[in-house]
């Protein structure tokens, strides 16, 4: 299963020591932003950062920022596929 991500199109200089930005897809329930997941290029291959909203927080409270490692951009993406099909089966929206 393949998602249509936010910003497939041009990828776009990405910060926090990362390159390019080559998907990003933003997950909600409710309307509330869940989490975001992003594939950004590096030097060394591809990383997968996701930034997840607990949905016990309140919605200002900072998200939790985890970056995930892969040699090639097939690893990257079935990772992030993966990770929107169970956000799926939680009831979130991808957008």
């Amino acid at each position: 299963m393949s998602f249509e991500p936010l910003s497939a199109a041009a990828p776009e200089p990405a910060a926090a020591g990362f390159g390019a930005s080559v998907f990003e897809y933003q997950l909600r329930r409710d309307g509330r932003l869940v989490a975001t997941i992003r594939g950004v290029q590096t030097p060394s291959g591809f990383t997968v950062v996701t930034d997840v909203h607990p949905t016990t927080g309140r919605p200002d409270d900072p998200p939790i920022h985890r970056p995930y490692a892969f040699q090639t951009l097939e690893h990257a993406r079935r990772f992030a596929d993966e990770a929107l099909v169970a956000f799926e089966y939680l009831n979130c929206t991808v957008v």
